[in-house]
């Protein structure tokens, strides 16, 4: 079942059961993020782990850390014309983050598999200029240390969200995939914009794999306008509104504004309604829940306080991945 703009009952409508007000902090070197997964309020919201939205402009960055036990996606919110040409950034790692793939080929023993390479955005030094470029590129581990820096002039601004991974998916080889915003899958209808990163809307089908099942999907509304998306039963699912005000939900429920984090309860669909004033821009994600424990030391996510002290002992002595880490500097 495909979402709609025209009015729609489901069987068992999705209420919001939470609402959680992202606040301003620093994270990185001089970045700020406003954090809603992942922080007091709410912890974690099966599988996801995190979801930041963030703002960062040179000098500032992520400088580079290490990642285990999970898959992340980064999603560019602003388009921008530069002479490097900004553009929306979609990046999906398993068991790591966005990785450096010219410069691991040199100094990294991490797997990954690289679909597409170009400049822009929240982008790796050292891959500017390379657009259109595409390469497969592979050398032994398991391991991924990488930087999330400003690849040009200009603030930067985005969504990063973390999946979790199943048990048996956390020592996985990493993989790399990229999408230009252009290559996004899109649609509208009656007021209601789409960009599908993953999942389907309004009948389209986003491409992108994930290997924990999950939907993930960027609406703006107009004024005057609905929309009633499914949602699989049984899979956890949060809306982040990132620009205006709309209902969520009930028809008659009070409006949900800006910078808030909405967990959805139990059902088959969610309706929204953008009655009037400024457009309405906002991501819903959904995802199975893999019922598994979660242990977190810092980038690390794994299953128990052993597995964690592994990954801790693998990137201190530099083995089983991260046999070049002490070698290993994005600068």
């Amino acid at each position: 079942m495909s979402s709609s703009s025209t009015p729609v009952t489901f069987e068992n409508p999705r209420k919001v059961v939470k609402k959680v007000l992202s606040l301003s902090q620093s994270e990185g070197d001089g970045a700020t993020v406003r954090r809603s997964i992942g922080g007091c309020e709410l912890r974690n919201l099966d599988p996801f782990l995190l979801l930041d939205e963030f703002s960062v402009s040179k000098p500032a960055g992520f400088p580079d850390h290490p990642h285990r036990g999970f898959e992340t996606v980064t999603y560019m919110l602003d388009v921008r014309t530069h002479a490097l040409s900004f553009f929306h950034v979609f990046s999906q790692i398993y068991s790591a983050s966005i990785v450096l793939p010219a410069r691991c080929l040199l100094k990294c023993c991490s797997v990954f598999y690289v679909l597409t390479m170009h400049a822009g955005g929240l982008h790796p030094p050292g891959l500017l200029g390379a657009q259109g470029h595409h390469q497969d590129r592979r050398c032994p581990g398991r391991g991924i240390v990488h930087s999330e820096m400003p690849a040009a002039d200009g603030v930067q601004k985005g969504l990063q969200l973390w999946i979790n991974l199943a048990s048996k998916d956390k020592m996985i080889e990493p993989r790399y995939q990229e999408l230009k915003s252009k290559d996004i899958s899109q649609a509208e209808k009656h007021g209601v914009k789409v960009r599908i990163i993953a999942g389907e809307a309004f009948g389209v089908q986003s491409p992108v794999y994930t290997r924990t099942p999950t939907m993930y999907m960027d609406f703006t509304m107009q004024p005057g306008s609905q929309l009633h998306q499914p949602i699989p039963e049984g899979w956890n699912a949060f809306v982040y509104i990132i620009e205006g005000e709309g209902v969520f939900g009930g028809e008659g429920d009070a409006p949900a504004s800006t910078h808030h984090c909405l967990v959805l309860g139990a059902g088959n669909g969610l309706s929204v309604w953008k009655r009037s004033g400024a457009q309405l821009r906002f991501v819903l994600a959904a995802g199975q829940p893999l019922n598994e424990p979660v242990v977190q030391q810092g980038l690390f996510v794994m299953n128990s306080r052993a597995q964690i002290q592994q990954a801790m002992q693998d990137y201190y002595y530099g083995r089983n991945g991260f046999e070049k880490a002490s070698q290993w500097s994005s600068a």
